[in-house]
């Protein structure tokens, strides 16, 4: 109800207020409440162990200021649409000539995304061009905000499929029948594999590239980069990662993401829990050890 309420108020301001509202409560209010904000200081002291305190705290308040914009522009999807055709977002980069290959062959296309920018704005921007883009999501704790969530991803152009096996079936077929689909690999999974992100081991769901190995599709890097106005995007699509062992795939897309962050680091969510088991085995070390 709490978080209804929100939207509903900012809902009734003039777009570009509404977005910098949502940014200043995450970053003032909600982070520090819910403990985002800790939490991304945590994940950076552990990341740039070497990185001076002030600038760590920079860091976090523009990834809750993102995180924020985000939310607010992803829960009020037409508008986001709008203010995205409005602004002339385009879709560009030197993955383009691969698209137009599958395309023209009729192969599917699996995006690899990240939760970098605004995650949801390639598939508005494919979607502005005639291009569905579905995609797997994890559902919310939340089954009331999830309900409006789901309809939110929903409305964008093409189905979204909860994660699971029933889900993942389902948007296996989607892509066997040569679907444009989009998946997030950088998210904590549990019985993922232990891949190197950022310098520390992270569990990794390797599914992104087994799927495209299985079914064909060209496994396509791409990310929304919020421009400096805070309002606006640049969609990049990159080169395809290629074909090969899923673990290597994989660790390729987690270099393409290092890339982007070393460029613009607040743009990703620090506030995942992202290294969630290397912290645990930490503790019990230090547990141990005392």
């Amino acid at each position: 109800m709490a978080f209804k309420t929100i939207l509903a108020v900012l809902n009734r301001l003039p777009y570009a207020w509404r977005v910098h509202g949502m940014g200043w409560l995450a970053t003032r209010v909600i982070g520090p409440l819910a403990g985002y904000r800790r939490r991304a200081l945590t994940n950076l002291e552990m990341v740039w162990p070497g990185m001076p305190g002030p600038e760590r705290r920079r860091l976090a308040d523009e990834t809750l200021d993102n995180f924020g914009r985000t939310v607010i522009e992803n829960f009020c999807h037409a508008d986001f649409a709008a203010h995205l055709a409005r602004t002339g977002t385009r879709v560009e980069g030197p993955g383009l000539p691969a698209l137009d290959a599958a395309r023209a062959e009729g192969r599917p296309v699996l995006f690899a995304a990240a939760h970098f920018g605004n995650h949801e704005a390639p598939r508005h921007a494919f979607a502005a061009q005639g291009t569905a883009v579905g995609g797997i999501y994890r559902p919310l704790s939340n089954p009331y905000i999830d309900r409006d969530y789901r309809e939110t991803l929903n409305a964008i152009g093409a189905e979204t499929f909860p994660q699971g096996r029933e889900g993942t079936a389902r948007f296996a077929r989607y892509l066997r029948n040569g679907g444009w689909g989009i998946l997030y690999y950088d998210i904590h999974q549990p019985r993922g594999d232990k891949l190197e992100f950022m310098g520390l081991p992270a569990r990794t769901s390797t599914s992104a590239a087994k799927l495209a190995l299985k079914h064909g599709a060209a496994l396509v890097p791409v990310f929304a980069v919020r421009q400096p106005d805070g309002l606006s995007f640049r969609v990049i699509v990159e080169e395809p990662i290629a074909p090969g062992d899923p673990m290597e795939m994989t660790e390729a897309l987690h270099a393409r993401l290092e890339a982007r962050i070393a460029e613009t680091p607040a743009q990703w969510m620090w506030i995942h829990r992202r290294w969630k088991s290397h912290q645990k085995a930490q503790a019990r070390s230090r547990t141990l050890s005392s």
